[in-house]
Protein backbone atom coordinates (compact mmCIF):
# COMPACT_ATOMS: atom_id res chain seq x y z
CA UNK A 1 0.00 0.00 0.00
CA UNK A 2 1.04 3.51 -1.17
CA UNK A 3 0.24 5.91 1.73
CA UNK A 4 1.05 9.83 1.35
CA UNK A 5 0.21 12.95 3.27
CA UNK A 6 -1.00 16.15 0.92
CA UNK A 7 -2.80 19.44 1.42
CA UNK A 8 -5.96 19.77 -0.57
CA UNK A 9 -7.49 23.65 -0.47
CA UNK A 10 -6.10 24.64 2.13
CA UNK A 11 -6.57 21.56 4.44
CA UNK A 12 -4.16 18.62 5.68
CA UNK A 13 -4.90 15.10 5.16
CA UNK A 14 -3.62 11.23 3.82
CA UNK A 15 -4.24 8.65 1.55
CA UNK A 16 -4.21 5.94 -0.48
CA UNK A 17 -2.16 6.48 -3.75
CA UNK A 18 -3.70 4.35 -6.45
CA UNK A 19 -2.05 5.14 -10.10
CA UNK A 20 -2.67 8.77 -10.12
CA UNK A 21 -4.91 9.51 -8.05
CA UNK A 22 -5.26 9.72 -3.60
CA UNK A 23 -7.97 8.49 -1.80
CA UNK A 24 -8.75 10.53 0.95
CA UNK A 25 -8.75 8.52 4.45
CA UNK A 26 -8.48 11.24 6.68
CA UNK A 27 -10.67 10.23 9.55
CA UNK A 28 -11.99 7.48 7.91
CA UNK A 29 -11.03 4.97 10.90
CA UNK A 30 -11.82 6.59 14.63
CA UNK A 31 -8.72 8.22 15.80
CA UNK A 32 -6.26 8.55 12.69
CA UNK A 33 -6.37 11.81 11.03
CA UNK A 34 -2.71 11.41 9.78
CA UNK A 35 0.15 9.30 8.45
CA UNK A 36 1.17 9.81 12.20
CA UNK A 37 -1.86 8.55 13.42
CA UNK A 38 -1.85 5.13 11.37
CA UNK A 39 1.74 4.20 11.62
CA UNK A 40 1.37 4.72 15.66
CA UNK A 41 -1.61 2.32 14.83
CA UNK A 42 1.42 -0.10 13.45
CA UNK A 43 -0.47 -1.50 10.46
CA UNK A 44 -2.33 0.48 7.21
CA UNK A 45 -4.31 -3.34 7.53
CA UNK A 46 -7.08 -1.35 9.71
CA UNK A 47 -7.76 1.23 6.16
CA UNK A 48 -8.83 -2.13 4.36
CA UNK A 49 -12.55 -2.41 5.82
CA UNK A 50 -12.52 1.36 6.19
CA UNK A 51 -14.97 3.07 4.75
CA UNK A 52 -12.94 5.66 1.82
CA UNK A 53 -13.44 9.08 1.14
CA UNK A 54 -12.93 11.49 -2.30
CA UNK A 55 -10.80 10.54 -4.84
CA UNK A 56 -7.78 13.34 -5.53
CA UNK A 57 -6.00 13.74 -8.84
CA UNK A 58 -2.22 13.76 -7.69
CA UNK A 59 -1.94 16.57 -9.44
CA UNK A 60 -4.73 18.53 -7.42
CA UNK A 61 -3.05 18.20 -4.30
CA UNK A 62 0.48 18.91 -2.86
CA UNK A 63 2.33 16.19 -1.53
CA UNK A 64 4.17 16.55 2.55
CA UNK A 65 6.80 14.83 3.73
CA UNK A 66 5.14 11.38 4.65
CA UNK A 67 5.98 11.96 8.39
CA UNK A 68 4.85 15.63 9.70
CA UNK A 69 7.18 15.37 13.37
CA UNK A 70 8.98 12.63 13.47
CA UNK A 71 10.60 12.38 16.69
CA UNK A 72 13.91 11.52 15.47
CA UNK A 73 15.94 11.75 12.43
CA UNK A 74 18.32 9.55 12.28
CA UNK A 75 20.81 10.14 9.34
CA UNK A 76 23.49 7.00 8.28
CA UNK A 77 26.85 8.09 6.42
CA UNK A 78 29.42 6.51 4.13
CA UNK A 79 27.61 3.54 3.88
CA UNK A 80 27.95 2.03 0.82
CA UNK A 81 30.95 0.02 0.43
CA UNK A 82 32.68 1.99 -2.46
CA UNK A 83 32.04 5.39 -0.62
CA UNK A 84 34.37 4.36 1.73
CA UNK A 85 37.03 4.10 -1.41
CA UNK A 86 35.84 7.70 -2.70
CA UNK A 87 37.00 9.29 0.16
CA UNK A 88 40.49 8.63 -0.90
CA UNK A 89 41.61 8.31 2.57
CA UNK A 90 43.39 4.83 2.83
CA UNK A 91 41.13 4.22 6.02
CA UNK A 92 39.50 1.03 6.57
CA UNK A 93 36.08 -0.07 5.96
CA UNK A 94 34.26 1.19 9.40
CA UNK A 95 33.39 -1.14 12.32
CA UNK A 96 30.28 0.61 13.28
CA UNK A 97 27.76 3.39 11.26
CA UNK A 98 28.57 7.14 10.62
CA UNK A 99 25.59 8.79 12.10
CA UNK A 100 24.24 12.38 12.37
CA UNK A 101 20.35 13.63 12.90
CA UNK A 102 18.14 15.88 11.13
CA UNK A 103 15.26 18.57 12.09
CA UNK A 104 11.67 18.13 10.36
CA UNK A 105 12.16 21.52 9.16
CA UNK A 106 15.29 20.42 7.15
CA UNK A 107 12.71 18.43 4.78
CA UNK A 108 10.27 19.44 2.47
CA UNK A 109 7.63 17.15 0.28
CA UNK A 110 7.86 15.49 -3.49
CA UNK A 111 7.34 18.80 -5.97
CA UNK A 112 8.36 21.26 -3.56
CA UNK A 113 11.64 23.34 -4.00
CA UNK A 114 14.73 22.87 -2.29
CA UNK A 115 16.08 25.64 -0.80
CA UNK A 116 19.52 27.23 -1.80
CA UNK A 117 20.97 28.96 1.34
CA UNK A 118 21.80 32.51 0.84
CA UNK A 119 25.08 31.87 2.37
CA UNK A 120 26.13 29.00 0.72
CA UNK A 121 26.66 28.28 -3.12
CA UNK A 122 27.46 24.76 -2.29
CA UNK A 123 23.98 22.34 -2.33
CA UNK A 124 24.40 19.21 -2.80
CA UNK A 125 22.18 16.05 -3.36
CA UNK A 126 22.67 12.97 -1.80
CA UNK A 127 19.48 10.22 -2.65
CA UNK A 128 18.69 7.81 0.03
CA UNK A 129 16.30 5.52 1.16
CA UNK A 130 15.01 6.17 4.58
CA UNK A 131 13.17 3.64 7.16
CA UNK A 132 10.06 4.61 8.51
CA UNK A 133 9.56 3.02 11.79
CA UNK A 134 5.93 1.25 13.01
CA UNK A 135 7.18 -0.16 16.51
CA UNK A 136 8.56 0.71 19.26
CA UNK A 137 11.47 -1.17 20.55
CA UNK A 138 14.62 -0.94 22.58
CA UNK A 139 17.78 -3.43 22.05
CA UNK A 140 15.86 -5.30 18.79
CA UNK A 141 17.77 -7.71 17.89
CA UNK A 142 18.49 -8.25 13.80
CA UNK A 143 16.72 -11.42 13.39
CA UNK A 144 12.98 -9.31 14.79
CA UNK A 145 14.35 -5.95 13.07
CA UNK A 146 12.05 -6.28 10.05
CA UNK A 147 8.88 -6.56 12.69
CA UNK A 148 9.48 -2.45 13.48
CA UNK A 149 9.23 -1.61 10.25
CA UNK A 150 6.05 0.18 8.82
CA UNK A 151 7.61 0.80 5.50
CA UNK A 152 10.07 2.63 3.01
CA UNK A 153 10.30 6.35 1.74
CA UNK A 154 12.42 7.89 -0.50
CA UNK A 155 15.43 10.79 1.00
CA UNK A 156 17.29 13.94 -0.69
CA UNK A 157 19.40 14.57 2.20
CA UNK A 158 20.31 17.68 0.59
CA UNK A 159 23.80 18.83 2.51
CA UNK A 160 25.30 22.60 2.61
CA UNK A 161 28.52 21.35 1.92
CA UNK A 162 30.86 24.15 3.39
CA UNK A 163 28.81 24.41 6.71
CA UNK A 164 29.75 20.52 7.48
CA UNK A 165 33.06 22.23 8.32
CA UNK A 166 32.54 24.95 10.63
CA UNK A 167 32.87 22.71 13.81
CA UNK A 168 35.57 20.03 15.17
CA UNK A 169 33.88 16.73 15.66
CA UNK A 170 29.99 17.47 13.80
CA UNK A 171 28.27 17.85 10.37
CA UNK A 172 25.10 19.03 11.79
CA UNK A 173 25.05 22.73 10.60
CA UNK A 174 25.58 21.82 7.10
CA UNK A 175 22.78 18.87 7.70
CA UNK A 176 20.15 21.08 9.03
CA UNK A 177 19.40 23.69 6.65
CA UNK A 178 15.80 24.43 6.92
CA UNK A 179 13.94 23.02 3.13
CA UNK A 180 16.68 21.83 1.87
CA UNK A 181 16.21 18.42 1.56
CA UNK A 182 13.00 16.31 0.63
CA UNK A 183 11.17 13.25 1.75
CA UNK A 184 8.63 11.46 -0.16
CA UNK A 185 6.28 11.14 -2.24
CA UNK A 186 5.10 8.53 0.15
CA UNK A 187 5.42 5.40 2.26
CA UNK A 188 5.08 2.07 0.58
CA UNK A 189 4.13 -0.87 3.36
CA UNK A 190 6.81 -3.15 3.94
CA UNK A 191 4.14 -5.82 2.57
CA UNK A 192 4.65 -4.59 -0.91
CA UNK A 193 8.26 -3.47 -0.74
CA UNK A 194 10.57 -6.05 0.70
CA UNK A 195 13.22 -3.68 2.94
CA UNK A 196 15.49 -6.59 3.46
CA UNK A 197 15.60 -7.32 -0.20
CA UNK A 198 18.16 -5.59 -2.44
CA UNK A 199 16.79 -2.42 -3.75
CA UNK A 200 18.03 -0.05 -6.22
CA UNK A 201 18.50 3.67 -5.88
CA UNK A 202 19.37 6.13 -8.80
CA UNK A 203 19.89 9.65 -8.25
CA UNK A 204 19.43 12.14 -11.44
CA UNK A 205 20.02 16.04 -12.33
CA UNK A 206 18.40 17.36 -14.86
CA UNK A 207 18.12 13.79 -16.50
CA UNK A 208 21.33 13.38 -15.60
CA UNK A 209 22.50 9.83 -13.61
CA UNK A 210 24.52 10.65 -11.32
CA UNK A 211 24.30 8.68 -8.55
CA UNK A 212 23.22 4.08 -9.09
CA UNK A 213 23.96 1.56 -7.26
CA UNK A 214 21.64 -1.21 -4.56
CA UNK A 215 21.03 -2.22 -0.99
CA UNK A 216 22.76 -5.40 -1.73
CA UNK A 217 26.38 -2.78 -1.74
CA UNK A 218 25.60 -1.55 1.85
CA UNK A 219 28.35 -2.10 4.65
CA UNK A 220 25.38 -1.85 7.45
CA UNK A 221 21.96 -3.52 6.42
CA UNK A 222 19.00 -2.16 7.28
CA UNK A 223 18.61 -4.94 10.13
CA UNK A 224 21.63 -4.11 11.58
CA UNK A 225 21.28 -0.20 11.25
CA UNK A 226 17.92 -1.23 13.73
CA UNK A 227 19.53 -3.27 15.53
CA UNK A 228 22.43 -0.92 16.38
CA UNK A 229 20.32 2.42 17.49
CA UNK A 230 18.20 0.45 18.98
CA UNK A 231 21.01 -0.21 21.67
CA UNK A 232 21.07 3.83 22.58
CA UNK A 233 17.80 4.75 21.82
CA UNK A 234 13.99 3.79 21.98
CA UNK A 235 13.12 3.91 18.22
CA UNK A 236 9.02 5.06 18.23
CA UNK A 237 6.68 4.82 15.36
CA UNK A 238 6.87 7.68 12.91
CA UNK A 239 10.99 7.40 13.15
CA UNK A 240 13.02 7.82 10.30
CA UNK A 241 16.48 6.23 9.33
CA UNK A 242 18.04 7.56 6.38
CA UNK A 243 20.29 4.57 5.07
CA UNK A 244 22.96 6.37 3.61
CA UNK A 245 23.67 7.23 0.07
CA UNK A 246 25.84 5.81 -3.19
CA UNK A 247 28.90 7.60 -4.71
CA UNK A 248 28.42 10.12 -7.50
CA UNK A 249 27.19 13.23 -5.22
CA UNK A 250 28.58 16.58 -6.73
CA UNK A 251 30.89 17.37 -4.16
CA UNK A 252 33.08 14.27 -5.17
CA UNK A 253 32.95 15.81 -9.01
CA UNK A 254 36.27 17.46 -10.67
CA UNK A 255 35.66 20.32 -10.37
CA UNK A 256 32.72 19.94 -7.88
CA UNK A 257 28.98 20.94 -9.15
CA UNK A 258 26.75 22.37 -6.84
CA UNK A 259 23.00 22.36 -7.48
CA UNK A 260 21.69 25.32 -9.07
CA UNK A 261 18.65 27.65 -8.72
CA UNK A 262 16.14 25.98 -11.58
CA UNK A 263 17.62 22.45 -11.20
CA UNK A 264 15.81 19.05 -11.05
CA UNK A 265 16.91 16.57 -8.95
CA UNK A 266 15.36 13.11 -8.77
CA UNK A 267 15.41 10.16 -6.77
CA UNK A 268 14.00 6.64 -7.98
CA UNK A 269 14.45 3.76 -5.56
CA UNK A 270 12.83 0.46 -7.07
CA UNK A 271 9.23 -0.52 -5.67
CA UNK A 272 8.80 2.62 -3.77
CA UNK A 273 9.05 5.54 -6.78
CA UNK A 274 10.51 8.78 -7.42
CA UNK A 275 11.06 12.12 -5.51
CA UNK A 276 11.62 14.84 -7.81
CA UNK A 277 12.17 18.79 -6.41
CA UNK A 278 13.73 22.11 -8.03
CA UNK A 279 15.72 24.06 -6.55
CA UNK A 280 15.47 27.60 -5.84
CA UNK A 281 17.40 30.20 -3.54
CA UNK A 282 16.51 30.90 -0.28
CA UNK A 283 13.75 34.21 -0.36
CA UNK A 284 14.98 37.57 1.34
CA UNK A 285 14.09 37.94 4.88
CA UNK A 286 12.98 41.31 6.66
CA UNK A 287 14.19 39.75 9.98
Amino acid sequence: MKLANFEFEGQTGFGIVEETTVVDMTDAVEGISSLQDLVERGSAAVLNSAGKGRRLSLDEVTLLPPIARPEKILCIGVNYGNRNAEYKDGSDLPKYPSLFMRSASSFVGHGAALERPRVSEQLDYEGEIAIVIGKTGRHISRERAADHIFGLTICNEGTVRDWLYHGKFNVTQGKNFDRSGSLGPWIVTRDECDPMGELAVETRVNGEVRQSDTTANLMFPFDYLISYLSTFTTLRPGDIISTGTPIGAGVRMDPPVWLKPGDVVEVEVSGIGTLSNTICDEEPSDA
